[in-house]
C-alpha cells in the first residue's frame, strides 16, 4: 500500500526501511535531508512537509519525539490534517492518552481517523520487526493497516477508545522504568558488598529477579559501560512523566511510581536528556563510590 511515514529518527527510520523492504510505497518526511536521502535511495520518495506526505498516502505514520511535535505534524499548518488524500493518522508516538485524545478531537472535525498506535522494543526491535504495537482506533481502520503493523511488529488491538493505546504503552514503560533504576541499585548495593557484577547479573537472570533491564541492558549496555542501548534520557522521562500524569488523573495510589519519578528526575538532572537511559546508573553509583562492570570488572571501589 501508499503511506506516508515522518519522523525518521531511531525508532523511525528502520521501522519505514522494514515497510520499503516490504514493497510497500513510502512518502516520507524528516526535517534532516540526509535521512530522507537514505531511504529515497532504497526506493521511498522524499516529500517537503506532512501536508506533502498526506496529499500522496491515505494513510500516513509518524515517529516523533515529543507531544508537540506529534500535534504540530498532525494538525498544525502544513500537517497532515491539510492533505488531500490522507484518510488515517498513524502515531507511533508515545504522547499519553490526553494528547492523543486531543489530537483525535481535532482530526475528527475533518473526518481523519486517528489510529493510536505507540510501539515497544527499542532499537533494537525496530531493526528486527519484533516491536509491540499497541493499537486503539476503529477496528475497520486498525484490520486495513495491519498488514503494514504485522511488519513492524507483533500488532495488539488495545480497543477503540482513543488513547487506549497510549495507556498500555505508559504501563508498559513506567515497568521498564522502573526495571532499570532499581536493577541499578540491586547491582551496585552487591559491588559495594564486594560481588561481581557480571555474576549477579546471571544469578538474577536465572532466578526470580529476572526483567528486562538485567536480562538486556546490563549485559549489552551497562556492564561494558557502553551505554548505547538507543533510547534517551529525556524520552525516558517523558514517558515516566507521562505516566505519573495518567495515575493522577485516575486518583490512583502512586507510592512506586512517585519514587521511580524522583529517581528518574535525578538522572536527567544528573546525566543530562540526551544521555542513553542505562546511564541511569551512574548517579546511583556515585552515591554509593563505586563502578559496575568495565575491564576490571566494577568490584572495588572508586
Amino acid at each position: 500500500m501508499d503511506i506516508g511515514f515522518i519522523g525518521l529518527g531511531n525508532m523511525g527510520f528502520p521501522m519505514a526501511r522494514r515497510l520499503i523492504e516490504a514493497k510497500h510505497q513510502l512518502f516520507v518526511f524528516d526535517s534532516r535531508k540526509e535521512v530522507m536521502d537514505k531511504l529515497v535511495a532504497l526506493g521511498a520518495k522524499a516529500m517537503s512537509s506532512p501536508k506533502d506526505v498526506a496529499d500522496h498516502a491515505e494513510t500516513v505514520m509518524a515517529s516523533l519525539p515529543s507531544l508537540q511535535a506529534s500535534l504540530d505534524v498532525a494538525t498544525g499548518k502544513d500537517g497532515v490534517i491539510e492533505g488531500t488524500r490522507v484518510k488515517r493518522f498513524v502515531d507511533l508516538s508515545t504522547v499519553g492518552s490526553q494528547m492523543a485524545v486531543r489530537i483525535h478531537d481535532i482530526l475528527a472535525k475533518r473526518n481523519l481517523v486517528q489510529i493510536d498506535c505507540p510501539v515497544s522494543g527499542g532499537v533494537g526491535g525496530a531493526e528486527k520487526g519484533t516491536l509491540a504495537v499497541m493499537v486503539s482506533g476503529p477496528r475497520a481502520d486498525y484490520e486495513a493497516i495491519k498488514p503494514a503493523l504485522d511488519v513492524i511488529g507483533k500488532a495488539f488491538f488495545i480497543g477503540e477508545k482513543p488513547g487506549s493505546g497510549q495507556t498500555m504503552k505508559l504501563a508498559n514503560n513506567f515497568l521498564s522504568a522502573t526495571a532499570m533504576v532499581a536493577t541499578s541499585e540491586a547491582v551496585v548495593m552487591g559491588v559495594k558488598a564486594g560481588l561481581d557484577p557480571a555474576i549477579m547479573v546471571d544469578v538474577i537472570n536465572s532466578g526470580s529477579g529476572m526483567n528486562t533491564a538485567s536480562r538486556d541492558k546490563f549485559p549489552r549496555s551497562v556492564l561494558p559501560r557502553s551505554f548505547d542501548y538507543g533510547f534517551a534520557t529525556g524520552l525516558m522521562v517523558k514517558d515516566v512523566r507521562l505516566a505519573l500524569e495518567e495515575m493522577k488523573s485516575f486518583g490512583l495510589s502512586m507510592e512506586v511510581a512517585e519514587a521511580v519519578g524522583r529517581l528518574w528526575e535525578v538522572v536527567i538532572r544528573d546525566i543530562g536528556a540526551d544521555s542513553d537511559f542505562t546511564a541511569a546508573i551512574k548517579p546511583i553509583e556515585k552515591k554509593a563510590g563505586v563502578v559496575v562492570g568495565g575491564p576490571k570488572g566494577g568490584i572495588a571501589g572508586k
